[in-house]
């Protein structure tokens, strides 16, 4: 864990000698990344709920039903 620490530290130290249009544009396509990095994960867990709804491995009920569920 070490090396990608230094590795981040790296990164960083580096941006930092940019001028700041520069660090405020990697900033932004950072952001934009994240963004669609967590638009994916939640189309893909989308994705897999749907298919298991879909083979009937999914539960209907009430907050009651699920919390009776959750203390079996």
């Amino acid at each position: 864990m070490g090396s990608k620490i230094n590795s981040i530290n790296e990164v960083l130290e580096n941006i930092g000698h940019l001028k700041f249009e520069d660090q405020a544009y990697v900033s932004e396509v950072l952001s934009k990344r994240m963004i669609e990095f967590k638009r994916s994960q939640i189309a893909k867990r989308a994705t897999e709920a749907e298919q298991a709804y879909k083979k009937g491995k999914t539960k209907k009920g009430s907050l009651n039903d699920l919390l009776k569920d959750l203390n079996d």
